[in-house]
């Protein structure tokens, strides 16, 4: 009885939004303009498209907002570049010297991890945060080292991030002219900015900069930034960037109608997708995709979309045209096994829907499939399923939204599924 009054009230809950997303194509090509030279960089959610388009010339650095990070990260896709100062700890701030600048190490942010900023590339685990040491007592994170900084402008300062209070959220910083003119200092306070994941400050207006939209409202960023080459040396790259907590999947070669994402474990990382979807053909000077490649992208509300690049104009307009398709709508799960969780794809569907349980405990199973009023149309007692999965004939039904539950001793998942004809 409880697992049946859940499944109306969800379906209830839906209805309204079901009816708004059912469209008269799968297949939704869409484009990113980041303009001439990389101008701009372009959040995207991948239900809903464009979040914001930002210049990306706005920001030097920028501080992660959650208490328990030490995450600073410079806005390497402009050309800022890290530098950290060999020749002292922070008693040099007074005297610091750049002979040999350009064969010191250069400081940039890892492309797989978002925490892992510039400032913390030297870091050797806790309590050694690279930029600063934790303190045991305070639990505040104070600066153990001096940087020098190339900016946007092609400027150079010396910095100083002083401290990081951590129960506050602030951090106390300074900067200055290498020969100590212009010197700045700021307490930069985060605690109020949850929304987003990271705030920005220019050292050029000595300003703070608000640059993202709100951490919840986008999947994908396509934007300039540092990646590595295979030799370790980094280099510029143009490509699209994942949100935290955002994955992908990378399949090639594979047929343009391939819809399987089961077979291998999500990607997890800030370059899932990355950049290298594109090749430039050095007899026309232009950029040809990939053949045979296509990413799933499960986004920030469990959607999952397959993800086909279908063009690059390069840095003339910098637009990136792609086609996207809902294959899988996010499920919800009701039981003691967490562990599970179900996908269906593909959605929308035509003929024969294919039901997966990831970490799929092998129990029997039923299958029910319902209408928007919660009526059931379906109900099916497979047992167990073979390869964790079972296919559905829907070639049956009318076209329109339904909802499909797989219920053990243990799950209840239900997915919203899509029929078009």
């Amino acid at each position: 009885m409880k697992k049946d009054l859940f499944i109306r009230l969800f379906t209830m809950m839906m209805v309204s939004l079901s009816l708004s997303t059912l469209s008269p194509a799968s297949v939704i090509p869409d484009t990113v303009r980041l303009s001439a030279g990389y101008a701009n960089e372009v959040y995207y959610n991948m239900d809903g498209g464009i979040v914001q388009t930002s210049p990306r010339n706005q920001w030097d650095i920028a501080f992660r907002t959650r208490k328990r990070s030490s995450s600073i990260i410079t806005n390497d896709g402009t050309g800022v570049v890290l530098y950290t100062y060999p020749k002292a700890d922070t008693s040099g701030w007074a005297g610091v010297d750049t002979s040999g600048l350009y064969n010191w190490p250069r400081m940039f942010n890892d492309p797989c991890d978002w925490e892992n900023g510039a400032f913390s590339r030297n870091a050797k685990g806790h309590p050694d945060y690279g930029w600063a040491k934790y303190n045991e007592i305070t639990h505040d994170l104070i600066g153990d080292s001096l940087f020098v900084i190339k900016l946007r402008d092609g400027s150079f300062k010396k910095l100083w991030i002083i401290k990081k209070y951590s129960s506050e959220d602030i951090y106390y910083f300074r900067y200055a002219d290498l020969n100590g003119a212009e010197e700045q200092t700021f307490n930069l306070d985060l605690s109020s900015l949850t929304a987003t994941d990271y705030y920005g400050f220019s050292m050029e207006t000595n300003l703070p900069v608000s640059f993202e939209p709100p951490t919840s409202a986008w999947d994908l960023l396509f934007t300039k930034y540092m990646s590595v080459q295979t030799d370790g040396s980094p280099y510029l790259v143009t490509g699209v960037l994942s949100n935290q907590g955002g994955k992908a999947k990378k399949f090639h070669p594979v047929a343009p109608d391939y819809f399987d994402f089961g077979p291998q474990t999500w990607d997890s990382t800030r370059s899932s997708i990355g950049w290298d979807w594109k090749v430039f053909n050095m007899n026309t000077f232009t950029y040809q995709m990939v053949d045979s490649l296509v990413y799933f992208v499960k986004a920030m509300n469990g959607d999952i979309y397959k993800l086909t690049f279908t063009g690059f104009q390069g840095s003339t307009s910098g637009l990136i045209s792609f086609d996207k398709e809902m294959v899988a709508g996010a499920g919800i799960q009701e039981g003691i096994n967490h562990q599970a969780s179900l996908t269906v794809f593909p959605n929308p569907v035509k003929d024969v829907l294919t039901l997966r349980l990831n970490a799929y405990s092998g129990e029997d199973i039923s299958v029910f499939l319902t209408d928007l009023s919660g009526r059931q149309l379906r109900a099916d007692h497979p047992g167990r399923m073979a390869d964790s999965q079972y296919k559905m004939d829907v070639s049956g039904l009318n076209p329109g939204v339904y909802f499909v539950r797989v219920a053990s001793s243990s799950l209840n998942g239900v997915s919203k599924i899509i029929i078009q004809r």
